[in-house]
């Protein structure tokens, strides 16, 4: 789906795709590096085995000219209130095509999934020190004041 960025670029936004690997493999580790927690290339392996074939994930692309620069990845998860909620777990554009409305793009394609499953609500949670991103967020979506907390299992 071709879709007019605020910054006049045209990107297509369409589900991963098989020639996409290498390029998402790029993004989906830095993305990791950012949040500083690498896996195991078995891991990164498994992971888009499973994106490919819709395995209770999903993950769309952004693309430039043929070159997939951003990417994101969601799941649909059920809740006891309400019908089921999708989650955007994973958003990262490439540093050079930053500020050019491509996370807002990918976003707005995950929400018209979510839209099309009939889900409750879209929701997506950042580290609180990453302004950058926050800054778009609070521009499309609302802060509930929600803190996230993580109990270890190991």
């Amino acid at each position: 789906m071709a879709e007019k960025t605020n910054k006049s670029i045209i990107l297509d936004i369409a589900p991963l795709r098989a020639e996409d690997r290498k390029r998402w493999d790029v993004l989906a580790r830095s993305y990791k590096a950012f949040y500083e927690t690498g896996l195991p290339d078995s891991t990164y392996d498994e992971i888009w085995n499973r994106l490919l074939i819709g395995d209770r994930i999903f993950g769309f692309g952004a693309h430039l000219h043929g070159n997939l620069i951003g990417i994101t990845h969601y799941v649909f998860q059920p809740t006891v209130w309400k019908e089921d909620v999708c989650y955007l777990q994973d958003l990262f554009v490439d540093e050079t095509a930053r500020g050019h409305g491509v996370a807002r793009a990918l976003i707005e394609r995950v929400a018209q999934a979510a839209r099309e499953q009939k889900a409750s609500a879209l929701y997506w949670q950042t580290r609180q020190d990453n302004f950058t991103a926050r800054a778009l967020y609070d521009k499309i979506a609302h802060h509930k004041g929600f803190i996230r907390y993580d109990y270890t299992l190991e």
